[in-house]
């Protein structure tokens, strides 16, 4: 370690004067937001020192039944990295008594270990326990010429030690609460990445027997449709649309699985053009349908992944089409809540609407509160909208009231 110099700033011995106490508030604000120890250490090695205007500071702990000189701040080199049985060295008798000691003359005091001391500058100390129930450390000043430390700086180096306690233990503390953490996320990855998995495998497996109900159903509707009998037609006419449904509900696990593992593509995009080509298809699809799209003009701006998006605006902009299919006239909406950030998203529509003591249940995989008899579907759109929207840091929420529509609300960006 290179020398340092004395701070100019340092009360004289003996005295407690103004900008020593400012110095130890200014440690105590310092150590309350150090959650490291490394942070700790920092604080302390130059704190302690300029508190009494000593040569040199020392920072002690306890290691077992040694003692282990973690860092330092002095004049030239004392014992950093070096460590001492407990029983053999001032900072360790002072964690064994539990008590502060001052030295004036360290070649004077049979507690000393001399051999160690004399490569050094030192030639008077004051050594104090961190934590006087137990102590966990020490702190020590050492002064270059013959000091008599007052009853004022072994108080503030006290303080200090006290302070540094209590500091070590929230710092295990977040160490500990930060490893939990660390341990549940990899928990939870490997959880959703083996249920991942399992949808993906069991979607493609689906496939196979899927395909041969299909087809072997469809045969049989070709070339027996003469001999079959109006109830068996009805039933060959059920299985295929239980094919037809388990195909989409397949399809829509698949896309699910694939969103959890996607890429993102963050980038800035027209996302009221993204929500006019998606209006444009579903007019398309059902030409039929007169629906009043008010969809807000002016290149409305995102930032997010754009085909990720626009899988969120065909549920969402999908499901407003479906749930108003019984509205005349049909209406729906997209644009951007005025005046509010992060930029707040909304699909609404004039349609069948829903139970809001329910809307709790709207983004959970196969939860559904309408009759599939009444508005088809496999329950998973919405989910696939969460993560989604999750994958982007935002949040999606809904409201609305039996018969009087539904609003769906999104962001792509965290909460301020």
């Amino acid at each position: 370690m290179r020398p340092n110099a004395t701070s100019a700033t340092a009360p004289l011995a003996g005295e407690t004067h103004p900008p020593a106490l400012h110095r130890l508030v200014a440690a105590v604000q310092a150590l309350s937001m150090a959650h490291s120890l490394a942070g700790i250490q920092e604080v302390v090695r130059h704190t302690a020192r300029e508190l009494t205007g000593a040569d040199g500071a020392t920072f002690v702990l306890r290691d077992g039944d040694q003692c282990f000189y973690a860092d330092e701040d002095a004049i030239a080199p004392l014992w950093k990295g070096c460590r001492f049985p407990l029983t053999a060295c001032i900072s360790g008798w002072a964690m064994l008594h539990r008590q502060a000691v001052m030295i004036p003359d360290i070649y004077a005091d049979p507690r000393i270990p001399v051999d160690a001391y004399r490569p050094t500058f030192v030639k008077s100390l004051v050594m104090v326990p961190v934590r006087l129930a137990d102590p966990i450390g020490a702190i020590g000043n050492y002064w270059a010429a013959p000091h008599v430390a007052g009853a004022d700086e072994i108080e503030l180096l006290q303080s200090l030690a006290n302070t540094t306690a209590v500091a070590i233990e929230n710092a295990q503390l977040y160490a500990q609460l930060d490893q939990r953490v660390r341990e549940r996320t990899l928990q939870l990855e490997a959880a959703n990445a083996e249920l991942e998995a399992f949808a993906y495998s069991v979607s493609h497996d689906l496939r196979a027997p899927l395909r041969a109900i299909d087809g072997f159903s469809q045969a049989l509707q070709e070339d027996a449709a003469g001999r079959l009998e109006g109830e068996c037609l009805s039933h060959l006419a059920a299985i295929r649309r239980g094919v037809k449904r388990m195909n989409a509900l397949v399809d829509d696990l698949l896309r699910l699985s694939r969103i959890s593992r996607a890429e993102m593509h963050r980038q800035v995009f027209p996302i009221s053009d993204l929500a006019a080509e998606v209006a444009a298809a579903l007019r398309q699809q059902e030409p039929e349908r007169q629906v009043a799209f008010q969809l807000e003009p002016g290149g409305l701006q995102a930032e997010g992944d754009p085909a990720l998006v626009r899988i969120v605006l065909e549920n969402l902009l999908g499901n407003a089409w479906k749930f108003t299919a019984r509205a005349s006239p049909a209406e729906i909406g997209f644009g951007r809540q005025p005046g509010v950030e992060p930029a707040v998203y909304f699909v609404r529509d004039n349609g069948a609407g829903f139970d809001p003591k329910y809307a709790g249940r709207l983004f959970a995989p196969f939860q559904r509160l309408h009759a599939a008899s009444q508005f088809p579907g496999t329950g998973i759109g919405l989910a696939t909208v969460q993560r989604i929207v999750r994958k982007h840091g935002g949040r999606v929420w809904a409201e609305s009231q039996p018969g009087c529509g539904a609003s769906f609300y999104f962001t792509l960006s965290p909460s301020a």
